[in-house]
């Protein structure tokens, strides 16, 4: 009864709001930007605005953190929600003397030896005067970090001379650990010469050879003119692969205009068994060479421009997790309209694919409709209880409310 309600709607409100419609949606002279593919699946909606999130699993919780004024941070008990905003990573601007010290950029925070470490960027829209800063804290909570300023720079400051600083841009930082040796490494670099691995010292507050940073190249288009649009990198592994992520195409400014469909943000892959490359896409290509899988992309035509990549490793069994950013369609297209989504991986000969699913990951109920606990036809449990938060049945039902709308609207 629900579904033919539904649809009965879907097809009243395309018929009364088509011309509405026509006039709201940008256009690039005829064409819409936005993608109509249903390749990818509808996000689970993380329902807390967020540019470039990051999440950390910690103490049974989700702790959120994004770019803004002195880094907001957040905490929820499960993906979507409720989260509730603790305060921020800073308690002033940052002690980097550069542009937009008090709004830093796409955090990364870690765990690391007893302390958290919180990677942050300072820079400014189309300049390379950036540089990546650190701040640590042992309880992970406002008004207990320590600022140490900048862990390299780029453009100017000190050590901006030295290679491969000299020709890349020093924002974006992710954190990876080599699972042989324990290494660690920062990952960073957006668009001029891509994207960069550089190993860091034990404390995690300097480059182990600060002189000689033996960086490697991991992700470089060639081949794509002026504007080399990769960024917002990140690095998980899932044995035997490393997996390089990264943010590929226009990240955000729609307001002023949109690009051609395609050239927008997207969720891009490669490979490799070794933590500093080479890495390869699914057709062997390699990503310095301007390879990448897209897993991820503009859909449904609601779905648009998701970028800012970050992937949580399931634990005793559970499915990792895709997040990023995208924007709503329905919610708006400024950049602070910015949506946290997320969706599960499965791995289909060892590449990831973003799959549908609604099981939250910590809440559980008893279902008492099953059709509601079930992705694509099978359980998404072994056990016969499946369980889904309850208010996910709305979600679902928006759901297909929206692609009803789709569909008769087309």
């Amino acid at each position: 009864m629900h579904l033919l309600i539904l649809l009965a709607t879907a097809i009243l409100l395309c018929s009364v709001n088509a011309r509405s419609q026509s006039e709201a949606q940008p256009q690039t002279g005829n064409i819409s930007p936005f993608s109509q593919t249903t390749k990818y699946p509808l996000p689970n909606a993380g329902n807390v605005a967020a540019h470039d999130p990051n999440i950390l699993q910690h103490d049974g919780a989700y702790w959120l953190f994004k770019g803004g004024i002195h880094l907001p941070m957040y905490k929820a008990p499960t993906l979507d929600g409720p989260w509730t905003q603790l305060g921020t990573v800073l308690d002033g601007p940052s002690m980097i003397p550069k542009q937009n010290r008090s709004r830093p950029w796409a955090p990364t925070t870690v765990a690391w030896k007893n302390s958290f470490y919180c990677f942050y960027s300072i820079s400014k829209a189309g300049s390379r005067n950036s540089a990546i800063g650190v701040a640590t804290s042992t309880q992970l909570s406002p008004g207990s970090w320590t600022d140490h300023g900048a862990l390299i720079n780029t453009g100017q400051g000190n050590g901006s001379d030295i290679s491969p600083y000299t020709d890349s841009n020093a924002i974006d930082p992710s954190f990876i650990t080599d699972h042989a040796s324990g290494q660690p490494y920062l990952l960073y670099g957006s668009y001029w010469h891509g994207i960069y691995l550089v190993p860091l010292a034990e404390d995690l507050l300097s480059v182990r050879e600060p002189e000689r940073p033996n960086a490697t190249n991991l992700v470089y288009a060639p081949d794509g003119g002026r504007v080399k649009p990769d960024e917002g990198s990140f690095m998980s592994y899932r044995k035997p692969y490393y997996y390089a992520w990264f943010s590929h195409g226009k990240c955000c400014g729609f307001q002023k205009g949109f690009p051609a469909m395609g050239k927008e943000y997207s969720i891009r892959v490669g490979r490799s068994k070794d933590v500093r490359g080479p890495f390869v896409d699914e057709d062997g290509r390699r990503l310095t060479e301007g390879g990448g899988t897209v897993v991820y992309a503009s859909n449904h035509g609601s779905v648009y421009a998701p970028g800012g990549v970050g992937v949580l490793s399931g634990t005793d069994g559970a499915s990792d997790v895709l997040y990023y950013h995208y924007l709503n369609t329905s919610i708006g297209l400024k950049d602070t309209d910015a949506q946290l989504g997320w969706n599960y991986l499965d791995y289909k000969d060892g590449w990831p694919v973003a799959k549908s699913g609604y099981v939250s990951m910590l809440e559980e109920y008893d279902c008492a409709e099953q059709w509601l606990c079930r992705d694509n036809g099978t359980d998404t449990s072994e056990s016969s209880g499946t369980t889904v938060r309850p208010h996910y049945m709305l979600d679902i039902l928006a759901f297909i409310f929206t692609g009803s709308y789709l569909w008769f609207c087309s």
